[in-house]
Parts: C-alpha cells; sequence; structure tokens
C-alpha cells in the first residue's frame, strides 16, 4: 500500500482496473478512520454532462507513470455508489459503499463514521 500523501499527488490521473481499461480520473482519497489509511478513493465517471464520483476500495492498488490502478473492474466501479460532483458521502450511505464490494462495515465504537475524506 501507499501513504495517504503520496496517493494525494495522484489526483486528476487516470485510474484503471486491472486489464488496464480507464475508469476514470481520480477526485480524492477517504482514509480509514481506525487507522488513517487510505482506503477507498473517488473517481470521476459518466458523460461530461453527467459527471458523478464512484468510489472504489484502495485495496490492492498500484501506480504506475500517470496512472493509478485498482483491483476492482471497470464494470463493477461504474455501478458502484457515487456521489455527484460537489456532493459528500452521507453517513446513511456508508454502509453501501462497503456491502457493493463486500467488504466488512463497522461503525467506530461510538458510532463514528468508517470514512474520512482527505
Amino acid at each position: 500500500m501507499f501513504e495517504a500523501s503520496d496517493i494525494r499527488e495522484w489526483r486528476g490521473h487516470d485510474v484503471v482496473d486491472a486489464g488496464g481499461h480507464k475508469i476514470g480520473v481520480l477526485e480524492s482519497v477517504y482514509v480509514d478512520t481506525a487507522t488513517d489509511q487510505p482506503f477507498f478513493a473517488t473517481v470521476t465517471v459518466g458523460l461530461p454532462t453527467r459527471r458523478r464520483l464512484a468510489f472504489v476500495p484502495l485495496t490492492g492498488a498500484t501506480v504506475g507513470p500517470g496512472y493509478l490502478k485498482v483491483a476492482q473492474s471497470k464494470d463493477r466501479v461504474k455501478k458502484a455508489p457515487s456521489i455527484e460532483t460537489d456532493g459528500e458521502l452521507t453517513a446513511a450511505d456508508e454502509p453501501g459503499v462497503f456491502a457493493h464490494y463486500e467488504l466488512p462495515y463497522a461503525p467506530g465504537a461510538g458510532g463514528e463514521r468508517r470514512l474520512a475524506r482527505r
């Protein structure tokens, strides 16, 4: 895995799937609040008039010259929960992001959010 400060430098670069197919452009990074490590990224997807930010896990992601390669397929990311380009992930929608990728979800011991945008 890579440090959160390192991945932030990749904002605006292409995000591709394991087969090298372009999914979109890296917009932001969400960290796991329990570890402060990068956990999800948002990727700008859609047509120019209907852009949205889709969530993709960073587990197994690697960087290459000018791109971020994620382990999920392009199709799965494009069907993932998303937010408007100027939107925010609500606490109520957070579990759905994890569920889409079949990842375990548990809020903090005091009910805190699991993800924070960095």
